[in-house]
């Protein structure tokens, strides 16, 4: 009675010690994309102090670095299966500090900040206006088509300024290129709250594509990175953020060729 006695509390304490591993486990993997996140408000942080030292460069990448942490905290809560609410709100905050305010404020400190109010306008209406593409992000998730988003990702557009940064580098502005950079910091605000549709590319798969097709445009990417990364990041994102409008004038038009070739057909009959 006793060996069995024995036995039978060894058998316990072990399932007990292993009970607490697996518990001890399962919180390092629901930490694992709130640390991401972190990283991600972190690198805004870092972005923002690099403006103020007139590092630009730097700043710009630490913002890409930013993406990176942005792209791997949701892809590792979905892997690992601990997405929850609390992850979504902390995700939305760190990409107001890392993609909305840090970028303005990069542009403001880099080229903008000779124009006065109208700089700081132009800056705080781009951190503003990400501000409300990810609460609308947030509300419409749910009921709007997963394949595209609705007004343009705010990563994207901080894509769009830092890689305008690495690619111009720090050098004087002539007045109409900071009138320039102006009227493109408001478009790319008014893009993020725009109802344009932009690809997700969270359908993508692989998978049934030709392998030899992406094998060589994978090749071919590379190379343009390696040979020009400032050339290659800054029309990269230009083209996305042109994307929406450009699918809104081609539906139109597309809709447009339809109603002519209807109505041609109703008065040959």
């Amino acid at each position: 009675m006793r060996r069995r006695f024995r036995q039978r509390s060894l058998a316990e304490g072990r399932q007990d010690r292993w009970q607490v591993l697996r518990e001890k486990r399962k919180r390092g993997i629901f930490l694992l994309p709130s640390l991401l996140t972190t990283g991600n408000i972190f690198c805004g942080m870092l972005s923002m102090i690099l403006a103020f030292e007139a590092r630009y460069t730097e700043s710009a990448v630490a913002i890409f670095i930013a993406m990176v942490m942005d792209v791997l905290d949701g892809r590792v809560a979905r892997l690992t299966k601990t997405t929850t609410q609390f992850g979504i709100e902390f995700d939305s905050l760190a990409d107001v500090v890392s993609f909305g305010v840090a970028p303005g404020l990069l542009l403001y400190a880099w080229a903008l900040g000779p124009l006065g109010r109208v700089g700081w306008l132009a800056a705080f209406l781009f951190a503003i206006c990400g501000a409300l593409r990810l609460a609308r992000f947030n509300v419409l998730t749910a009921v709007t088509d997963r394949r595209y988003f609705v007004g343009l990702p705010i990563p994207a557009a901080a894509g769009c300024i830092a890689a305008t940064v690495l690619l111009i580098g720090d050098r004087e502005f002539s007045r109409w290129e900071l009138v320039g950079l102006t009227i493109t910091t408001y478009l790319l605000a008014l893009l993020m709250v725009s109802t344009f549709r932009y690809y997700a590319f969270k359908d993508f798969d692989f998978a049934r594509r030709r392998p030899f097709r992406i094998l060589l445009l994978l090749v071919l990417g590379l190379l343009i990175v390696a040979s020009h990364p400032q050339l290659f990041l800054f029309l990269l994102f230009s083209v996305y953020a042109l994307s929406g409008p450009g699918r809104r004038l081609v539906s139109r038009k597309g809709e447009g060729t339809a109603r002519r070739e209807a109505d041609l057909g109703e008065h040959a009959q």
